[in-house]
């Protein structure tokens, strides 16, 4: 059956009172960005319901994308049949004969938006109920649990027809909650937290660390993939590229081994600060989680937070390795994480890093650096890219992934 739109439910923006309207604004806007490259596509955003007219439109491909659209409840494909019982029973059947197999349980579920209609909510789904009973008399009418649900809506144009009702992504629409800047290291970790900021409504830029000639264009390229994988829950993200070789060899030289990721940390939050103010961006997110490495106990974390105010947010901090990874499958972005390329985070990692670093010992040691000209060097040297799902930055061929592993 050719589907005639898709009616999408909003989710948590049902409890945002006031501000309602400018959460469906911002929806409007992320679900017309996901949605480009379908152009006969009409959106018609409602107080309490988002209308998107296919007009030919292929229905899988379109709710293929708009299932990563965050800020939706749910949707379905739907059929709009103009105000006239006949033509509902119809339809209603047809729909059915093409959905319902033979001998399940089904309900009908009507909500009325237009109370000028002249059938109410119960009136509808008895009226629907007797018809189908007398031409499908092989379905079950079952009230709770039913295999089954036939959604009829009732509104002021048309009246909707639909037996499909798929999750959405949930959370809030992307900017509603403001905008952060995400450390990106090109691990499991970082695209993770990254879809759980994105989940909750904040617009995020990637910061990421590159140190030229010890980490590699490959490297670099891994982290713009791992960026584009997130993009479709946003249609864009930027990625800032930010040189630190320098500090990286001025730290190796003048700090003591066990120091040396401390310092670097705090190097790194001292930049991504410097940035995420420089952009107007709010607070700084990262994929740490607690006690997995030597910079993520709490008494490292509280050594490196030492050289920022600004709020750092930690979406995956509690969990452990084997929830983090099966939502980086989830998200698909899991493979390409895995692949063995140097980053920051692990060339000249010393074999016995400081667990518990005292904050005053780190201070010292860094006041042996150059920090205000090393940030101002390393700042002039930044690279911004806007980056779209469609973009492409290594060759994801899994032979070629698997000759890597």
């Amino acid at each position: 059956m050719q589907y005639s739109e898709i009616m999408v439910r909003y989710g948590e923006l049902s409890t945002k009172g006031k501000n309602r309207q400018a959460f469906i604004g911002r929806l409007n806007g992320n679900v017309t960005r996901a949605l480009h490259e379908f152009p006969k596509l009409t959106i018609r955003p409602k107080r309490d319901r988002m209308h998107i007219e296919l007009n030919g439109e292929p229905s899988d491909q379109v709710m293929a994308r708009l299932s990563q659209v965050f800020g939706i409840q749910n949707f379905s494909p739907s059929i709009a049949v103009e105000k006239d019982m006949t033509k509902v029973h119809e339809v209603a059947l047809q729909l059915m004969n093409e959905t319902a197999p033979k001998g399940i349980s089904y309900k009908v579920n009507t909500r009325r938006s237009d109370h000028d209609f002249a059938l109410d909510t119960n009136a509808m789904n008895l009226d629907l109920g007797d018809f189908l009973t007398d031409k499908r008399p092989d379905l079950v009418v079952k009230m709770h649990h039913p295999d089954m649900i036939l959604r009829v809506e009732v509104r002021r144009e048309a009246i909707y027809l639909s037996t499909k009702t798929i999750q959405g992504a949930g959370g809030l629409p992307v900017g509603t909650a403001g905008r952060a800047a995400l450390m990106l290291s090109g691990g499991i970790d970082s695209p993770v937290a990254g879809y759980y900021a994105l989940k909750r409504g904040v617009d995020i830029e990637m910061v990421h660390f590159f140190s030229p000639p010890y980490t590699s264009q490959q490297a670099l390229n891994k982290a713009k993939q791992l960026t584009a994988k997130l993009t479709p829950y946003v249609g864009r993200i930027y990625f800032i590229e930010v040189p630190f070789t320098e500090i990286q060899e001025d730290v190796k030289a003048k700090v003591p081994e066990g120091y040396l990721m401390t310092v670097q940390r705090r190097m790194m939050l001292r930049l991504t600060e410097a940035i995420a103010k420089q952009r107007g961006d709010l607070a700084i997110f990262n994929g740490e989680s607690v006690g997995q490495v030597a910079s993520q106990t709490l008494e490292s974390m509280a050594a490196i937070n030492d050289v920022t105010t600004m709020p750092i947010i930690r979406p995956v901090a509690t969990m452990d390795k084997n929830e983090i990874i099966a939502e980086a499958e989830k998200i698909d972005t899991y493979d390409l994480s895995i692949m063995p390329f140097e980053d920051c985070c692990t060339i000249f990692a010393p074999p016995s890093p400081k667990t518990k670093p005292k904050t005053d010992r780190a201070r010292y040691y860094e006041s042996k650096l150059d920090v205000a000209g090393l940030m101002t060097r390393a700042l002039a040297g930044i690279k911004i890219q806007e980056i779209k799902s469609s973009d492409q930055f290594m060759n994801q061929d899994q032979d070629v992934i698997a000759e890597l592993l």
